[in-house]
């Protein structure tokens, strides 16, 4: 049986193998660059569905071929749901995500010795993906729960990991658990399998 073929607006390996898992034998999925998009995607959107519906309109728009973007944020309570949309450029443009948790964990601990909501550190990473299939548009988001560390811990994964602890990891960060077991309960992989779910059920 033929694959059916979907592009990711994505150019990140890591991502796009986890989307291959996801959704299984049936897709072959294209990086935006091997369905003939090489320019940067605008991202320009207030909220996270704005920017992944931007990305997968943009797609959509160039190729006329059934796409799918994500994005996702990095909400803290504390800090009132910060960074959010502005995740990947907490720090400002051209920094690191290790400028990014410097300056998360800063925030963080200024905010804590102002007294705003003393040591709640809860925070949540939110993805949202917009399919577009068919001409139509859908929606999935996923959540993951957890709380920022007070200090950076192991070596593996990306972004924010290692400064963020997930619910029911026995305190490990994000760095610090396996790959496999990260996937199985993170905010990408929970929208990811419904929107799988939501192509299989077609």
């Amino acid at each position: 049986m033929e694959k059916r073929k979907i592009v990711f607006a994505s150019a990140n390996p890591g991502k796009i193998r986890e989307a291959s898992e996801i959704l299984g034998d049936g897709f072959e999925i294209l990086s935006a660059a091997e369905a003939g998009v090489t320019e940067d995607i605008p991202e320009t959107g207030n909220t996270l569905r704005d920017n992944s519906l931007q990305k997968a309109s943009y797609i959509y728009e160039k190729t006329g071929m059934d796409c799918f973007a994500d994005d996702t944020g990095l909400e803290v309570d504390i800090l009132g749901g910060a960074p959010g949309v502005h995740t990947a450029r907490y720090a400002g443009e051209g920094k690191d995500f290790n400028a990014n948790i410097s300056k998360l964990l800063f925030e963080m601990e200024r905010a804590e010795k102002a007294g705003v909501t003393p040591m709640n550190r809860k925070a949540r990473f939110r993805t949202s993906v917009t399919l577009i299939i068919g001409g139509e548009v859908h929606f999935f988001d996923g959540v993951m729960e957890g709380e920022i560390a007070r200090e950076r811990s192991g070596n593996g994964g990306f972004g924010y990991d290692p400064v963020f602890i997930p619910d029911g990891c026995d305190g490990l960060t994000a760095a610090e658990i396996p790959e496999e077991e990260k996937n199985a309960i993170s905010h990408r992989g929970k929208s990811l399998r419904a929107m799988a779910a939501f192509l299989n059920s077609l």
